[in-house]
């Protein structure tokens, strides 16, 4: 059975299947390395964005964690209560939120990123550097292309 790169496949190749099974068992491996420092990996996920981009709306907040605006809403009521992150309420501009992340919460980070980063050199053990960087970009390319299908 022959299929090209742009027409429709008959049937699966299997790369969908191992995505998902990939996904599940990593994000696993995640939250029980993350639990060890009370915190959740939808939790890491949001310090992770707003480390990097400090000024978000909710939605936008929503969208770069992958969870639902209410839940993004509670995850930042809940983060600041246990002082990871702070409100900086006067440099709020419209519904964008301008958020830091305490000395508490980088510490947390460099934590949670240690045991990440351990996660990810487990499974990349087998790569080059070269092999990573394709892999990377390759993954990269996939969110790209179904970004762009999914959106029309």
């Amino acid at each position: 059975m022959s299929t090209n790169k742009l027409g429709a496949a008959e049937r699966p190749t299997g790369i969908a299947y191992l995505i998902g099974r990939l996904d599940r068992m990593l994000s696993r491996k995640i939250r029980e390395r993350l639990a060890d420092h009370g915190i959740t990996a939808a939790q890491y996920t949001a310090l992770s964005v707003f480390r990097t981009h400090g000024h978000l709306s909710n939605a936008q907040l929503a969208e770069r964690s992958l969870v639902s605006p209410q839940s993004a809403n509670e995850m930042v009521n809940v983060m600041v209560n246990k002082g990871w992150i702070a409100r900086q309420a006067e440099a709020v501009q419209g519904r964008v939120i301008p958020i830091g992340l305490t000395d508490a919460g980088l510490a947390l980070m460099r934590q949670c990123d240690h045991d990440v980063a351990r996660i990810e050199a487990e499974m990349l053990g087998g790569f080059s550097d070269e092999e990573v960087e394709h892999l990377q970009t390759q993954l990269k390319g996939l969110v790209r292309v179904l970004k762009t299908t999914s959106s029309g």
